[in-house]
């Protein structure tokens, strides 16, 4: 005989669940058969009978304090006293008569009925009657609310018919989660588009005393009739919000944040068919708004990032540091934050190659992926990812006269043009909102996610060029660091502020993601060749290891180095052999007083002083002469600062007062020492002279129109 052992957690029958309140009939069953019992007992047993009533007494008296501090309704009070006293006096009438009489027990059964039929008749009446209690709170919390958003139509009614002269209908108004203001939904008379009260937004804020760095903006709303109002009540543009310590991976197809709106939302950018552009002058936050970018880009699992920065590659290289340690070696649990870094004419034509070839290459071997999916789009996975390439003032490279500068303009424009479907996009930052950057149609029509970062800056801002037919959009709305306007294809103009993000916590995203950043796919790094698979050689990458900076100030100074007199006096260390300094590159700071300083000389023009001449000889004045130190380490910065400031110029140039103006609080160097070195520069080829008299000016020879022969 077999047998088969059974789980101890096996069960067979009815579960009952002794925890479970009593419902109408189980109470109704429970009351009656507990009654039948104790009138039992108590005739068997001689119990008086007044025991039985005096118990179901107290048990009346006791639910009914329970029932009122349960602030239950009075039926419900009623049916439990009632039921106590009702199941008492049976009892009592039981024990003195027999429970066992058919008398005796069919009115026992009908009292359990009537008991289970009151039960559940009153607990409907209770649900109902909380369903109304609950009803009623949220209909008063609702004429609360309603009194006070009547009270906001009519003056928002009021007021645009004031200053527009257009009199709505407001249909509805939503507060905004953050409690930083409000949307108003409101309908235009007939032949009146929103518009109209777009052209009014800063005529509407001043009206309505808003603080500064909020808005009243007009967008379309559900249909052609309709205008949807947003005011910002609370101005979080003022404050510096840093990035959110949240580095969960994101999706190209799901949204990057890009910042955040008046109302304190994130503001998400999709990128996987459009083009970015970022405009902002020096000082404006737009390196920080880079990074910004380039974190959303690091979080995504199914992009790859590469940067162009001909700047030394400042934008990539923070991205890129995590990666090696402190002798210069890779990391072998941690990748770069960017998958390609360019910071030459020549490696920035590789990499845009090796898009070019990737881009060709997609086109024909995921034809049959595609056509699986029925689409035209590849299909972007993290198996096959998005090749995004970030263009640090790419915008001047499409219009350097410079023959490098140019070419890559060109493979530039050709990526933009051709690799929309196969998953290469581009995202370009320019210096200033004007035609001349903004001129290019192809920019224009690709690049339809556009920042403009303002800083309150009004000098070559023309929100027009970036944001076409938008109005009411001035830059002294947003006069702070980092804040400035958005528009994408999904959201209108509007407001925002970039995220504050750090060189150290750029490289805790760069430890954090290094684990989720995808590989680019077998196919494409077949198709980029040798330039992508060794791009991070140490040929190659040797300019990013040497980033440590010796002390200035050693504890123990060299042997060299000639002690101090035990006297004192004057210590002119300027006179004796110093080591040969090492050149530091120019921060972002002095790079931006230097293009900002370029563009007021090429506004407004400078006057150019008659050189001195070659034998004219300094007066010598009475007391110690300290010309070893201007001739010393600190005129070589000084003139390698006034070099950048000339290549910063572009092809506008500049001349002899815009530089001595960028150089004077640093350098202190005078207009004079500036010219000397323009008509130097221009001797040797370095800078070419333009114009005469109070138009001259020097254009550095990377972006001279016409090169002069050498010879």
């Amino acid at each position: 005989m077999t047998t088969t052992k059974t789980p101890e957690n096996t069960t067979s029958g009815p579960v009952w669940d002794w925890s479970a309140g009593h419902g109408p009939v189980t109470g109704a069953l429970s009351a009656t058969t507990g009654a039948f019992a104790l009138a039992a007992t108590g005739a068997a047993t001689g119990m008086p009978p007044a025991w039985a009533l005096g118990v179901g007494v107290a048990g009346a008296i006791g639910h009914t304090v329970s029932t009122l501090r349960e602030r239950l309704s009075a039926r419900t009070v009623t049916l439990r006293a009632s039921s106590w006293l009702l199941g008492a006096g049976w009892t009592t009438w039981a024990m003195a008569s027999g429970p066992l009489t058919w008398q005796a027990i069919g009115s026992l059964a009908v009292l359990g009925v009537g008991i289970g039929t009151a039960a559940r008749t009153t607990a409907l009446y209770e649900d109902a009657r909380e369903l109304e209690l609950a009803a009623l709170a949220e209909r008063q919390v609702a004429a609360e609310l309603s009194a006070e958003r009547r009270t906001l139509a009519a003056e928002w009614v009021e007021r645009i018919q004031r200053v527009s002269g257009i009199t709505v209908r407001v249909l509805a108004i939503e507060k905004w989660p953050t409690a930083t203001g409000f949307t108003i939904d409101a309908e235009l008379p007939g032949g009146t588009t929103y518009d109209q009260i777009a052209k009014d937004s800063a005529r509407l804020s001043a009206d309505a005393r808003l603080p500064h760095g909020c808005t009243v903006a007009a967008s379309p709303g559900v249909d052609q009739g309709r205008v949807l109002i947003d005011v910002a009540t609370v101005n979080v543009l003022v404050d510096t919000i840093p990035y959110p310590a949240d580095y969960s991976p994101l999706s190209i197809h799901t949204g990057l944040p890009w910042g955040v709106r008046s109302d304190g939302r994130d503001v998400p950018v999709y990128l996987r068919e459009q083009c970015g552009l970022i405009v902002g002058p020096t000082g404006s936050g737009k390196t920080n708004m880079v990074h910004d970018v380039l974190a959303g880009f690091a979080r995504a699992t199914d992009i790859l990032s590469w940067v162009i920065d001909l700047n030394a590659g400042s934008a990539g290289l923070p991205w890129v540091r995590p990666a090696f340690d402190g002798s210069g070696n890779p990391h072998a649990e941690t990748r770069p934050g960017v998958d390609w870094l360019a910071s030459t004419p020549e490696e920035a034509a590789l990499m845009l190659d090796a898009a070019l070839r990737i881009g060709k290459h997609r086109k024909v071997v995921y034809q049959d992926l595609m056509a699986q999916a029925d689409t035209d789009l590849l299909p972007v996975t993290a198996q096959i990812p998005q090749v995004m390439i970030l263009i640090d003032e790419g915008a001047e490279i499409l219009m350097s006269n410079d023959p490098k500068m140019r070419k890559l303009a060109e493979k530039i424009l050709e990526v933009i043009r051709l690799m929309r479907a196969m998953g290469i996009r581009t995202v370009l930052t320019a210096l200033g909102a004007t035609g001349s950057v903004l001129g290019n149609l192809m920019i224009r029509r690709e690049a339809k996610a556009r920042v403009c970062l303002t800083g309150g800056e009004v000098e070559g801002m023309d929100l027009s060029k970036v944001f076409p037919g938008s109005r009411g959009l001035k830059p002294e709305q947003a006069p702070y660091k980092g804040a400035g306007f958005i528009g994408t294809p999904e959201t209108p103009p509007a407001l925002f502020k970039s995220w504050r993000i750090t060189p150290r916590q750029i490289g805790d995203i760069v430890r954090a993601t290094s684990a989720v950043h995808p590989r680019l796919d077998s196919e494409s790094a077949k198709a980029a060749g040798p330039a992508y698979a060794r791009r991070w050689d140490t040929t190659r990458t040797a300019w990013m290891r040497t980033t440590t900076v010796t002390d200035e100030h050693p504890t123990n100074p060299p042997a060299t180095q000639a002690p101090a007199r035990p006297g004192g006096g004057l210590n002119l260390s300027a006179l004796r052999d110093t080591p040969t300094p090492t050149t530091t590159p120019a921060t972002d700071e002095d790079t931006a007083v230097a293009q900002f300083m370029a563009q007021i000389d090429a506004q407004f023009g400078t006057t150019t002083e008659p050189a001195p001449a070659p034998d004219a000889e300094r007066e010598q004045r009475p007391g110690l002469n300290l010309s070893a130190f201007r001739n010393g380490q600190n005129e070589g910065a000084a003139r390698q600062a006034a070099l950048n400031v000339l290549l910063a110029s572009g092809p506008e140039g500049t001349g002899a007062s815009a530089i001595a103006r960028a150089l004077a609080d640093e350098h202190g160097t005078s207009r004079q020492t500036v010219v000397g070195w323009l008509k130097e520069w221009a001797d040797d080829g370095t800078a070419v002279r333009i114009g005469t008299g109070t138009k001259t000016r020097y254009v550095h020879r990377r972006h001279a129109p016409e090169t002069p022969a050498e010879g």
